[in-house]
């Protein structure tokens, strides 16, 4: 695993699945929606590797939220 921006990386994959799941899709849906493969978003959920610009406009049009949403990290 790659350890540049861990903590980063683990919170964009928890919002990802947060709001998959707000939109009630399984990780199989959100690939095909996205255009991604399952296996992609699976490992981005459990911050395996990191996340292209497209990859990550992609994610955030299939979830109908701004990407900017996406990179919303609490404290």
């Amino acid at each position: 695993m790659d350890f540049h921006y861990k903590d980063e990386k683990i919170k964009l994959g928890l919002n990802i699945a947060y709001y998959r799941k707000l939109n009630g899709f399984t990780q199989e849906s959100l690939a095909e929606k996205a255009n991604i493969s399952i296996n992609h978003i699976a490992k981005v959920e459990t911050a395996q590797v990191g996340l292209s610009m497209d990859k990550l406009f992609a994610i955030a049009e299939a979830l109908e939220v701004p990407a900017s949403k996406l990179l919303e990290f609490r404290e």
